[in-house]
C-alpha cells in the first residue's frame, strides 16, 4: 500500500521523541534482538528520494514503545516518519511504502519528497516452560524453531541447564527467572511433581499470562480444575488452563507430544 502524505504545517504537529542516532547496522541490531526478546517494533527504511530532500536511500529509524533508535534524516521528516511508525505500532498495521511530500510550509524549502517503507518487526513471542524433563527437552526447541523465545527452568542441577538448539535452559526457581516475563508471554508447566506442577499453574493464572497449559492425563487435569476452584480462582481463569495441552493426536512418546503441542501454540498464537 502507498500513501503520500503532505506534512503538516508546525502548528498541528505533535511532539515526539528525539532518536538516539545510530547507524543503519546498529538499528537493524537492535531490531534483531528486540524481536528474539519478544519486543513489537516498527522499522522505518528510506527507498527513494526525488528531489531535494534531506533523507538518504538506506537510512533506517526503529521504533518500540520504550526506544526510538536511528535516522531517516531529521527535521520535519523525520518527525512524521516516527509519528507514522507509532500509530502502526498502535494499530498493528501491515507494511506500507509512504511518500512524504516536503512542502514550503514546514520552514525547510526543500520541495523533494522521500519514499519511507513503514515495516512492523514481528517479535517472537516469549515463551517459559517450566520443568526440564524428557517432554520439555522434546517439546523446547521445536517451539524455538516455530518463533517463540524459549526459556526452560528446573530448580533441580541435574534437569536444569541443558544444551538445548535455541533454547535458554536455566537452573533455578520458576517465579525467579520469569521475574520479568510480560504478561503476553505463554506458560507451559510439566515439572516432576503433581504437587509443584499446581502450584506453578496458581502461579501464571495469578500473573495473568496469556496462556497457561499443562501435560498430564485427563484425570490430573480434573483435580487440578478442582483444586482451582476451591481455592477461589474465577471460573474465566479455571477455563483458561489448557490441560491436558496440545493437539489430540493420539501423542504417547515426548517427541510426539512435542509436535501435539507445538501445533496447538502455533494455533494459539495465530489465532490471538
Amino acid at each position: 500500500m502507498r500513501r503520500v502524505i503532505q506534512l503538516r504545517p508546525t502548528a498541528e504537529r505533535e511532539e515526539v521523541p528525539a532518536p538516539r542516532p545510530a547507524d543503519a547496522a546498529e538499528v537493524l541490531a537492535l531490531a534483531a534482538e528486540n524481536a528474539r526478546r519478544g519486543v513489537l517494533g516498527v522499522m522505518a527504511t528510506v527507498i527513494a528520494r526525488r528531489g531535494s530532500a534531506p533523507s538518504t536511500p538506506g537510512q533506517k529509524l526503529y521504533c518500540t514503545r520504550d526506544a526510538q533508535v536511528g535516522t531517516v534524516g531529521g527535521g520535519a521528516i523525520e518527525r512524521e516518519v516516527l509519528v507514522a511508525c507509532m500509530a502502526a505500532l498502535n494499530d498493528k498495521s501491515e507494511h506500507s511504502v509512504r511518500t512524504f511530500a516536503l512542502g514550503a510550509e514546514l520552514g525547510m524549502c526543500c520541495g523533494g519528497s522521500v519514499d519511507v517503507l513503514i515495516e512492523p518487526i514481528a517479535a517472537k513471542h516469549p515463551l517459559l516452560v517450566v520443568g526440564g524433563g524428557h517432554v520439555a527437552r522434546a517439546t523446547a526447541p521445536l517451539l524455538a524453531k516455530v518463533g517463540f523465545v524459549v526459556t526452560v527452568v528446573d530448580a533441580r542441577e541435574a534437569w536444569g541447564g541443558q544444551e538445548l538448539l535455541g533454547v535458554r535452559s536455566v537452573v533455578g526457581e520458576f517465579d525467579e527467572i520469569a521475574r520479568d516475563l510480560p504478561a503476553e508471554a505463554a506458560v507451559l508447566v510439566m515439572t516432576h511433581d503433581h504437587a509443584l506442577d499446581q502450584r506453578v499453574i496458581e502461579w501464571a493464572l495469578e500473573r495473568k499470562f496469556a496462556y497457561v497449559g499443562g501435560i498430564g492425563s485427563r484425570a490430573k487435569a480434573k483435580r487440578t480444575r478442582d483444586r482451582l476452584e476451591h481455592r477461589g480462582f474465577d471460573a474465566a481463569d479455571i477455563e483458561r488452563v489448557r490441560m491436558p495441552v496440545g493437539v489430540s493426536v493420539g501423542a504417547r512418546l515426548p517427541d510426539e507430544i512435542a509436535v501435539a503441542i507445538a501445533a496447538e501454540m502455533v494455533a494459539w498464537r495465530r489465532t490471538r
